[in-house]
């Protein structure tokens, strides 16, 4: 890299770094960003080509902006990976992404410190710093998307566990049987992820045509295969009774799941990501049932239960506050 002077301003890096698609941005210590690049990841084509297609967009921007100091690289990504190693151990999105030293790579690269957290944690950051969660010293972030997992911030701290699992709350069993997610029949994730809620809504449709029951949404045998969580959430939103005796299976779990973590934490904020918050208005009360009647009253009367703000970005807020993230406390 060029040799720079003492009086430029600080910029951040971050890379988002997913199985479809990838991102680059560039920001400041407010969460600013000021530049954004995006590809697409083609996984197929090897880890060094990915690797190379980073390098060049990090170089472009290191170019356009010569009166800024790269101060810190950041670097957000499905696990396993060793956030103190800055080691991605072959996450199920990257094929071929075996032991890959990613943050010794860019560290030598581009002589500055690389951090790393897998997305959960990264997200995690990226709504407590500037999202949802602002201003709280214990928080949860879920995902509630393709799966469940959570990122912790407690005691004013991001926490990530001894070897990076903490937060894999998708694995908690909540029943003895029922939709798969992490591996497990009636997990967490089984009952609230876009995967398990699909498996949930195949075997009630295929329950209720066996039956001979009216599935609006859903009409016929043939079309089962073809139901995911999108469609079962826009025909409960249109009145489908059958979509939404799943969101309400989905959202009771939800609140069962919730009562275990206010249980055992004690937060003051959940914040809700994905599904749930492009859904608030069917998922809240129905998980607020199941909350008063399995949760800890006065833990409860603290935490409160929010949608996540960022939306759409969030994947990219998230990479740049890896970076940032040490430079605030």
């Amino acid at each position: 890299m060029t040799e720079i002077n003492q009086d430029q301003k600080e910029m951040y890096v971050g890379l988002n770094v997913g199985g479809t698609n990838c991102s680059v941005v560039v920001g400041d210590a407010s969460f600013v960003i000021t530049h954004r690049t995006g590809f697409e990841t083609h996984t197929e084509r090897g880890v060094q080509a990915i690797l190379d297609e980073f390098k060049e967009h990090i170089q472009a921007i290191v170019e356009k902006y010569p009166d800024h100091k790269l101060k810190r690289i950041g670097i957000s990504c499905g696990g396993p990976l060793d956030s103190k190693t800055g080691m991605i151990y072959s996450p199920p999105n990257l094929p071929g992404w075996d032991s890959v030293p990613i943050a010794k790579i860019f560290s030598d690269e581009y002589g500055v410190e690389v951090a790393i957290q897998n997305d959960a944690n990264a997200c995690a950051l990226a709504e407590w710093l500037m999202g949802s969660g602002k201003g709280t010293s214990n928080m949860i972030f879920l995902t509630f998307g393709t799966g469940m997992g959570a990122g912790l911030i407690l005691n004013g701290r991001l926490y990530s566990g001894t070897n990076d699992l903490g937060g894999e709350v998708g694995h908690i069993r909540l029943e003895k049987t029922g939709p798969i997610g992490f591996g497990k029949a009636g997990s967490f994730e089984g009952f609230c992820s876009g995967g398990g809620i699909a498996q949930l809504a195949k075997t009630l449709v295929a329950e209720k045509l066996a039956g001979n029951q009216h599935v609006g949404f859903c009409p016929t045998i043939d079309k089962i295969s073809g139901i995911d969580t999108k469609m079962v959430a826009m025909a409960a939103h249109a009145g489908d009774p059958v979509a939404y005796e799943i969101i309400r299976i989905s959202a009771e779990y939800l609140g069962r799941g919730l009562a275990i973590l206010i249980d055992i934490l004690n937060p003051e904020c959940i914040v809700i990501g994905s599904i749930y918050s492009r859904n608030e208005e069917l998922y809240k009360p129905l998980m607020e049932r199941i909350l008063h009647m399995e949760a800890i009253p006065s833990a409860l009367k603290v935490c409160k239960i929010k949608p996540a703000l960022l939306g759409d970005q969030i994947g990219d807020y998230a990479a740049l506050c890896v970076a940032i993230y040490e430079d605030k406390f």
